[in-house]
């Protein structure tokens, strides 16, 4: 057997090296205790150099405890009291200690200066190093050996075991497995004792039935309202950017909705799936700012001064020229019709379907496009004063294996860094 870790005397084995289990290395080393971090890719924070677009939107300013845990949904509660030990003020300031430059954009979201990810993840590797953790890549947990309630050893892929006082699980969840996220930890966690909410991608793209939206692939529109609906009836509205894709449709709004999509889909059961499909609807309206009145009206004086213009050159004064044959043909409208002689009702029909666009949701595409992972280990059995597990006595766990996460903008690298840090101090 080819040992890949020396006969050291490891107080605590940190297992996945994302933004969750560098932050807990780092804290749990911070006053000289030996600290292992295991990673089974061969770098580390192969996910974290994903985040923003590789721009890595490490956290969301402008916003109290409590609004900030309220972004997390029901489960947010869980990180009022985690976050008055290390929120945002506290991640801000330590990595302008580790010399980076921060920058807040106007919607609140924090970025490094340079608009690289790589940045954030020297500072967290050049801190690791000072603390002087002992990292291992290339580096696979394929057993935890328990018993009593107490993480006795675990088993590496070339059969060596490693031994410490205290385990700290950041393996992350099942959200892009290109990067490793292949939801081990929560088999080995319910086989443990623990609950496992079920997983479910969230911040994913949608697939969408309707066929001709392959055309308008690559079109974005910001600041349109989006609204969900089962059977007629709005159960989510909101507003933000989107982006139409081969598939159906992604960019921020999208992400956000996901979560709310999936279960509306699912109701947590698989056979839910076929059942829910035709009955769930995505409602699109390109112009929120002005109601149907407002938009007939515009649409009107536009008319009356470009006269002599066909109905689809008029229409690009607020629409993009991508999508506008569609919203004609919806509404039953020639494209060559000159403004002379459009009708008040054929106005009404346009603007109707700019003010509606109806689009058939599938699916979620999937774990291997979800930025996250809804779901994981029960918020009910983890102390949120440190992260300890109720149920194994000296097992801590943090970031995206435990059931919580946020929208787009910072929230789940926070909830990592908060949960991270205090899963790391905890003696």
């Amino acid at each position: 057997m080819k040992k890949i870790i020396p006969n050291l005397d490891f107080q605590t084995i940190v297992i996945g090296a994302g933004p969750a289990g560098m932050m807990a290395a780092i804290q749990a080393s911070a006053f000289g205790k030996k600290v292992a971090l295991l990673e089974k890719n061969s770098s580390l924070g192969k996910k974290l150099l994903m985040a923003g677009d590789g721009r890595c939107n490490l956290t969301h300013n402008c916003l109290t405890n409590r609004d900030l845990a309220s972004q997390y949904g029901k489960e947010g509660d869980f990180l009022l009291s985690p976050l008055t030990r290390f929120g945002v003020k506290e991640t801000i300031n330590f990595f302008e200690q580790q010399g980076l430059d921060l920058k807040t954009e106007s919607d609140g979201r924090v970025f490094p200066k340079t608009d690289k990810a790589q940045d954030i993840l020297q500072a967290l590797i050049k801190q690791l190093k000072e603390n002087k953790v002992s990292i291992f890549l290339n580096c696979e947990v394929i057993k935890i050996n328990y018993s009593d309630k107490t993480i006795k050893s675990i088993t590496l892929a070339n059969g060596e075991k490693l031994s410490a006082d205290k385990y700290i699980f950041t393996m992350g969840g099942k959200a892009y497995p290109i990067t490793g996220s292949s939801g081990q930890g929560y088999n080995w966690l319910e086989k443990m004792g623990h609950t496992i909410i079920k997983p479910r991608p969230s911040l994913v793209p949608i697939q969408i039935k309707e066929s001709w939206i392959k055309k308008l692939s690559g079109l974005s529109f910001k600041n349109i309202k989006a609204s969900l609906a089962i059977n007629g009836k709005i159960i989510k509205k909101q507003n933000g950017d989107i982006l139409f894709a081969h598939f159906g449709l992604t960019g921020p709004l999208i992400l956000d909705m996901s979560k709310d999509i999936g279960l509306a889909l699912n109701k947590g059961k698989d056979t839910d799936l076929e059942k829910n499909r035709g009955k769930l609807k995505l409602l699109i309206d390109l112009h929120p700012e002005k109601n149907q009145e407002e938009m007939e009206l515009l649409f009107q004086k536009l008319i009356e001064k470009n006269s002599n213009q066909e109905v689809k050159n008029i229409l690009t004064n607020f629409l993009p020229v991508k999508i506008i044959p569609f919203i004609l043909y919806f509404a039953g409208v020639k494209e060559d019709l000159k403004g002379t002689k459009i009708t008040k009702e054929m106005r009404g029909k346009i603007i109707k379907v700019v003010k509606k666009i109806e689009f058939n949701v599938i699916s979620l595409v999937g774990f291997d496009r979800a930025m996250v992972t809804a779901g994981g280990v029960s918020l009910k059995e983890i102390d949120n004063k440190n992260m300890k597990s109720k149920i194994i006595d000296n097992l801590y766990l943090a970031g995206e294996i435990i059931d919580l996460d946020g929208p787009c903008g910072g929230y789940n690298l926070q909830m990592c860094w908060t949960t991270g840090y205090l899963a790391g101090k905890d003696k």
